[in-house]
């Protein structure tokens, strides 16, 4: 791995900045080079919500990623049409194609869909569709380890909530096998 630079978004409210701050936590534990930047839309549930995130080897210059991401994770419609164009050529997007029902523009990135909310409400819980997203683009890129983020969960979520970990890790686990199987 050289290094990803990767953009994740979709509603607030969808665990997109979760899905990232767990991304670069992983990768401090992986004792990788990370930045994680966060961006609100003015409305904090439902509006929109991105955060770009860069996972390197060597040391990360610029925590700003413009037009050069690697990968671009979109939770829903409005998320694709807005960040498909900031994929290099040769990008991955990642499309939860629970919400997405249209193709995006660019033919020269390669495509993943992802039905990410079906697969978490079969796991148990409709909260968890971020981290099949993500399990999927760990799965692509194998840039941490699931091991890690769940290593990075029971930080997280600290003994008062570890009962949650199991079940983000299936969503992880399920997000993965749907590139493993594809």
């Amino acid at each position: 791995m050289a290094t990803e630079k990767i953009i994740m978004a979709g509603f607030g409210g969808q665990g997109v900045m979760s899905m990232g701050q767990l991304l670069t936590y992983a990768g401090m534990i992986e004792e990788k080079q990370v930045s994680w930047l966060p961006a609100y839309g003015p409305e904090m549930r439902g509006g929109t919500a991105n955060c770009s995130v860069i996972v390197s080897d060597s040391l990360v210059g610029s925590p700003i990623i413009t037009e050069d991401a690697t990968c671009a994770i979109v939770m829903n419609l409005p998320s694709m049409l807005k960040f498909e164009n900031n994929l290099v050529p040769g990008g991955k997007l990642l499309i939860n194609s629970s919400l997405v029902d249209r193709e995006p523009l660019r033919s020269d990135i390669d495509v993943y869909k992802v039905p990410a909310n079906e697969i978490a409400a079969k796991v148990g819980n409709p909260k968890v569709a971020n981290m099949v997203m993500l399990g999927a683009y760990l799965a692509l890129t194998g840039v941490v380890s699931i091991e890690a983020v769940v290593e990075t969960l029971k930080k997280v979520y600290g003994a008062g909530k570890e009962h949650f970990i199991p079940l983000n890790q299936k969503a992880l686990e399920e997000g993965a096998a749907v590139i493993n199987n594809a």
